[in-house]
């Protein structure tokens, strides 16, 4: 009897922690869940080796690379402020643009030492002879392809992510009409004349990236819309800093709106979370991936995975108490 009496007790003990998980998660699903500051992980993620190697290559190291973009960031006032400025127009704090850029010159390129440098780097840009094309085809011309039919936003962002996601379908390595494609980004094969792969400007920016932001940045800065028949435009904007600054908020920005309306994450407090997103990309389809598990997880009764960093996000969480006292 006692025994009885002591197994109903057990069972009603995890029938009330099932029960008790389930409302977790509808509550969870039906309200936006805070993502506090700092690193999910104790120890920092995994470097990739293409950024180990390269580092290696330049005679440098990760935290060399760190301390000269703190010191770009630090030695120039004028650039701290127009990040605040530009933080503040699109409603976030500066913090997460300062995460993006540190990020980016940590595990991609060094710092420039002056902000001049990035100015004249810009106006190089201006007569150079560039293209976005692959193979002689126009990206302009290339997009016009029936695989491209359903791509009809109205918005850059919806309409580039579109196309994006038909090259991944119907043309990463693939031959479509006797014709043999890459089997790479998109933004590598169509949009970088000069790199395949690479990055520019202060914020580390791509061609593509920008095109997407195009909407938004008009929006909000009064920026000219870009337009991918000129390529030259495009790589003034994402050289000049006065200008690429728009974007980089812009597009960590729309991390922000896509994990608070998609997964029902509010990331606006973890700039770790929202550079890992700059640094990987594609935000809209990483929330609704971690919105079904979320949605499978509740159902099995099990409490939600919050969103984690990655090496990238983790140093600039761990380093954010220094990075905050230059603000």
């Amino acid at each position: 009897m006692i025994k009885r009496v002591s197994d109903m007790q057990g069972w009603f003990a995890r029938a009330f922690v099932a029960a008790l998980l389930v409302l977790v998660g509808a509550s969870f699903a039906s309200a936006t869940v805070l993502v506090p500051p700092g690193n999910r992980s104790v120890e920092q993620p995994g470097v990739p080796g293409a950024s180990s190697k390269r580092t290696k290559a330049g005679g440098t190291t990760f935290e060399a690379k760190y301390r000269k973009v703190y010191a770009l960031l630090k030695n120039d006032k004028k650039l701290r402020s127009k990040i605040v400025k530009t933080a503040g127009q699109y409603g976030i704090d500066p913090m997460h643009i300062v995460g993006a850029i540190v990020g980016e010159h940590t595990y991609n390129v060094d710092a420039y030492d002056r902000l001049q440098t990035y100015y004249v780097k810009a106006a190089a840009y201006l007569n150079a002879d560039l293209s976005f094309q692959y193979d002689g085809e126009d990206v302009d011309d290339f997009v016009t392809r029936p695989q491209f039919a359903d791509c009809t936003q109205s918005d850059s962002y919806g309409l580039w992510a579109c196309r994006e996601r038909v090259w991944d379908k119907s043309f990463r390595g693939k031959s479509v009409d006797g014709k043999a494609f890459p089997d790479n980004r998109f933004a590598a094969v169509f949009f970088q004349p000069y790199y395949a792969g690479q990055t520019f400007g202060l914020g580390q920016m791509s061609p593509l990236t920008a095109l997407q932001m195009s909407d938004l940045v008009n929006r909000v800065s009064g920026l000219p819309r870009l337009d991918a028949g000129k390529p030259n435009q495009v790589y003034e904007t994402i050289m000049d800093p006065d200008i690429t600054l728009s974007y980089v908020a812009a597009t960590l920005k729309t991390s922000i709106d896509a994990y608070r309306d998609i997964a029902g994450f509010d990331i606006s407090q973890n700039p770790g979370i929202t550079a890992t997103l700059y640094n990987i990309g594609n935000p809209e389809a990483r929330a609704s991936a971690l919105k079904r598990e979320n949605d499978q997880r509740a159902s099995n009764g099990e409490a939600p995975r919050y969103p984690e960093e990655n090496y990238y996000g983790w140093l600039v969480n761990e380093k954010l108490p220094e990075l905050q006292e230059l603000f």
